[in-house]
């Protein structure tokens, strides 16, 4: 049965992907309307990494379809799927560290820039004025983030919760249509978990950009997402809204625990 539908920005049908006789995903079908938050949970080993690598092209599954807004994704080389409008971030900070934040954050504008390296020497014409141009969008996602004081910082200086604030802004910098947040709050303290929550919510009600998150923090994700899917060796084993995944028995046994059961809803 198809997923296809016009309000969807995303569908994923029977992908199913296997190492060596090992399947990490196993016929895992979902689909993410335009500004959603979708999240993915499971036990470690669940396959919700290699989930993200399927769609973001660095494993092609042996069976299943990936559709972005109506086109295959499958097959297609991540650099590709990038410039499709599918951004990422890493649960393990990919940034420059000897790099300013706007230079990092200018790294994300790279599928908009359409000057060779000559003109980008001559500094003249439409080098020029794409150059100005990527500067001011990624001024505006260091608004956006709040990141002002730290702009001209170098970012193996900053915070561990500021740097991975700006790996959000490098993804956003991308103008993403779907951002793939891989653990987004991943060893940050409360207070950093407050401020990444609060700019997981301005990206989807502000900025209206449909958004998977993997995340182990269930408080998070019952309070942010609008639907959950539940992995437990590479199947799905429930989707639905927080509370209904919250009350599904076979969820409680495979993920949550008992203790679980109440969290952000009724038992």
């Amino acid at each position: 049965m198809s997923l296809a539908n016009e309000g969807n920005v995303l569908e994923v049908e029977d992908v199913t992907l296997a190492f060596d006789g090992v399947t990490a995903v196993d016929g895992v079908s979902f689909h993410v309307a335009a500004g959603e938050l979708f999240a993915i949970i499971g036990p470690n080993g669940a396959g919700k990494t290699s989930i993200f690598n399927v769609l973001s092209g660095v494993y092609r599954p042996q069976r299943g379809s990936v559709r972005f807004r109506g086109e295959e994704v499958l097959g297609r080389r991540p650099h590709r799927i990038a410039a499709m409008g599918i951004a990422r971030t890493f649960q393990n900070i990919e940034l420059f560290a000897h790099l300013t934040v706007v230079e990092n954050l200018m790294l994300g504008r790279h599928n908009h820039m359409r000057y060779g390296a000559l003109a980008a020497f001559a500094w003249v014409g439409r080098a020029r004025r794409e150059e100005l141009a990527n500067r001011a969008a990624v001024e505006e996602v260091i608004d956006f983030l709040e990141l002002e004081q730290w702009r001209r910082l170098p970012v193996g200086l900053l915070p561990y919760g500021v740097q991975k604030r700006v790996e959000l802004g490098r993804a956003l910098a991308m103008e993403p249509k779907v951002l793939l947040l891989d653990e987004p709050v991943a060893g940050m303290n409360v207070e950093e978990t407050e401020d990444m929550a609060r700019f997981v919510l301005d990206v989807r009600d502000e900025l209206g950009i449909a958004m998977i998150m993997v995340e182990h923090d269930m408080g998070l994700v019952m309070d942010l997402a609008d639907r959950v899917m539940v992995l437990d060796f590479g199947k799905p084993i429930r989707t639905g809204t927080p509370a209904e995944v919250q009350r599904d028995p076979d969820v409680v046994r495979a993920y949550l625990g008992e203790a679980h059961q109440s969290v952000g809803g009724p038992a």
